[in-house]
């Protein structure tokens, strides 16, 4: 296992993390936070002329065909500088089921579009619960003539409102195994009987609502097998866990500069602040916390990487996540002093952001939950090398 990047790798960091110094200052994040879009249209053409958008999708389709250690180290840029935009749900999530689970026609239709032009598509699957539980999943989608239609409402989906397409999963049957009877479909954002509404949010992240009012579907935009869309839902899930998880370990380590920097520059009783042995030893938990949750990014990934997705870590790195982000960036905004929670400050917008990622595929109760079921059949590495 080598975590060591590649000098393409180092490149794509390099040009990545200077294309959103200069596009996307923290007054440019303030201003889109009141703006109807979320996000900035110039930025993300950019971003798709310069070939992110189609980072991994194949080359057949206009993609570059690049690695999930590619598109690791995009996402960790991105949470380094908070950046707002579609991105996650558009190429993390939406492009990643096509690709594996679509038909070559959903493939050549979107794929291509994602990665030439930058297409939005938004990944919904969350209703009342928003658990990321099959249970959860119960818009209907009954059959009708050559398709279906599609009753419902879905909650929290990102950037709805600039989608030209959703992935939606619905219920096509109702059964004792609440895993049997999804389906996925991808629907046309703008088809008759779709209302969408944003939701506000502390973090102004652009979630919205989508409601479905007798919506058709043809049966030749399901995507993967009737009644079988349950393991697409898991395998966007781990594979957008890994990839949420290098976000928020970019934005903790982001965080982590920030409160160092200011520790070293801010004066107190005629000496910097950082020379205090109780900010001291708070910068230091700081940084192995930061640095164990880097560690286990790096781990789940190159499993993926590798084709070998392990549940039980990609579930635990999105805990580490979830708790290290808010708890380094609490820490940052106390080392800053009551002048840190005010948006002023750049580290209250990585608090918020904290909070915000900590829902995005599975708060603690969701991975915690999987990581127990894993542990029924898990034996650690010590007991399976005696024998």
């Amino acid at each position: 296992m080598d975590f060591g990047l590649t000098k393409d790798q180092e490149l794509i960091r390099k040009s990545i993390r200077e294309f959103f110094e200069k596009e996307c200052p923290k007054e440019k994040i303030r201003e889109l936070k009141t703006d109807k879009k979320g996000y900035d249209p110039k930025m993300w053409k950019k971003l798709a002329d310069l070939g992110y958008m189609g980072l991994v999708i194949p080359e057949e389709y206009s993609g570059a065909e690049g690695s999930f250690l590619d598109l690791m180290i995009v996402m960790e840029e991105i949470g380094r500088n908070i950046v707002p935009g579609p991105f996650f749900t558009t190429v993390c999530q939406s492009a990643p089921a096509i690709e594996k689970f679509g038909t070559p026609v959903q493939k050549k239709n979107l794929l291509k579009k994602i990665a030439e032009k930058g297409e939005i598509t938004s990944y919904a699957v969350n209703e009342a619960k928003a658990d990321y539980s099959a249970a959860d999943i119960q818009l209907a989608a009954t059959p009708q003539g050559d398709g279906f239609v599609l009753n419902g409402v879905k909650l929290f989906v990102p950037y709805a409102n600039s989608a030209t397409h959703l992935l939606v999963a619905g219920r096509t049957k109702k059964s004792e195994n609440p895993e049997e009877g999804v389906t996925l479909f991808l629907v046309d954002a703008k088809s008759k009987g779709i209302e969408i509404e944003e939701i506000p949010t502390a973090a102004r992240d652009m979630k919205c609502e989508v409601r479905f009012a007798n919506v058709g579907v043809s049966k030749e935009n399901v995507v993967g097998e009737i009644d079988k869309g349950w393991q697409i839902v898991d395998y966007v899930l781990q594979y957008g866990a890994v990839l949420k998880s290098a976000e928020m370990s970019g934005g903790v380590q982001a965080a982590l500069d920030i409160a160092t920097r200011y520790a070293k520059e801010r004066y107190q009783f005629g000496k910097p602040i950082g020379s205090f042995q109780s900010l001291q030893h708070r910068l230091v938990n700081m940084l192995t916390e930061v640095d164990g949750l880097k560690n286990l990014v790096y781990e789940a990934a190159w499993y993926m990487d590798q084709g070998k997705p392990d549940t039980m870590l990609n579930s635990m790195v999105k805990v580490k996540a979830n708790n290290v982000y808010h708890r380094v960036c609490y820490d940052a905004v106390y080392i800053h002093g009551a002048i840190g929670w005010t948006e002023e400050m750049d580290i209250s917008l990585y608090l918020l952001r904290s909070k915000a990622n900590e829902n995005d595929c599975g708060a603690n109760g969701v991975h915690k939950e999987r990581i127990a079921m894993e542990l029924d059949r898990y034996e650690p590495l010590f007991l399976s090398m005696r024998a």
